[in-house]
């Protein structure tokens, strides 16, 4: 599990998933969110441009990353 540090008040989860490392590329990150790879509070979700705030869960390939 990886826990993340929110600075503000959210990220774009295309931004998460390049800040964590789990994608090299904000254009890899927009495939894997349009493909329905990730996860967001348990449910997969398609919005590239989505606002994760604290609290938030986001799962990707057997990742998890915990917004804190």
């Amino acid at each position: 599990m990886i826990e993340f540090k929110l600075n503000g008040e959210f990220i774009p989860l295309i931004q998460l998933l390049k800040a964590t490392g789990l994608v090299h590329t904000g254009g890899e990150a927009q495939i894997v969110v349009t493909e329905g790879e990730v996860k967001y509070n348990g449910q997969v979700d398609y919005r590239k441009r989505l606002k994760v705030k604290k609290g938030d869960v986001i799962e990707f390939r057997s990742k998890k990353i915990v917004v804190i």
